[in-house]
């Protein structure tokens, strides 16, 4: 089932955006100001951020920004900025969608099920990097044709750095986004699961393909 955030701080707009999207069977949680919206998209799992701009404690702008560092998670806008470079920028910044207020609530749902629709398929292509290929629909790793099995957390580490395979992750990064916890002290979890992803890819190729950055983290090395 479909779970959406909404980040929106009219009361009156975010409670009818919720009752509407509940009718339509979507699961629904709210953020009423920036800070809490940003913490609940990094924190949680949501099939689509409902996003307003104008918010109180943190712009939606800036949201857009630290989440797109992080997640992949599909954003809509919802905002009564209608200026057309406002527009270009947010889909630069990574949005997926843009609706000005005020909207109809029947848009709003297409657009909804339009981005759901676009971003399940794209889901659903299989992850290549080199020898390795991830498999999404069925979450199968494989290296030179070699299925490696991997634990749920080893698959989620690894399909993160395949999927952003020029950044990289620090070790609190990758704790908070796979564990889904806040990275409170020096934490070994984390350097456990590295080696045995590497120790597992090792069977299969030569390539040593996480790669560790001393002082910053991990990536994939080209």
């Amino acid at each position: 089932m479909n779970k959406i955030l909404i980040i929106e701080d009219d009361i009156t707009i975010n409670g009818l955006l919720r009752s509407i999207l509940e009718k339509s069977g979507y699961v629904v949680d709210n953020a009423h100001n920036g800070i809490d919206g940003l913490a609940m998209g990094l924190h949680e799992e949501y099939s689509l951020i409902l996003l307003d701009l104008m918010l109180p404690e943190k712009s939606g702008e800036d949201i857009v920004k630290e989440l797109r560092r992080m997640k992949e998670t599909p954003i809509v806008v919802l905002s009564a900025k209608s200026e057309t470079h406002n527009r270009v920028e947010l889909l630069r910044l990574g949005v997926d969608d843009y609706i000005t207020k005020p909207f109809d609530i029947d848009e709003v749902l297409l657009r909804i099920q339009a981005v759901l629709r676009r971003t399940s398929q794209q889901e659903t292509k299989d992850i290549i990097f080199h020898e390795l290929v991830i498999k999404t629909d069925s979450k199968r790793v494989f290296a030179n044709d070699m299925e490696i099995v991997c634990t749920a957390t080893e698959y989620a580490i690894l399909e993160l750095l395949m999927k952003n395979p020029a950044r990289i992750f620090s070790k609190r990064t990758l704790y908070e986004i796979i564990m889904g916890e806040d990275y409170l002290q020096e934490d070994n979890t984390i350097n456990v699961h590295i080696s045995n992803l590497r120790r597992k890819i090792a069977k299969h190729t030569n390539k040593k393909y996480i790669e560790t950055v001393y002082g910053m983290g991990y990536r994939l090395v080209e």
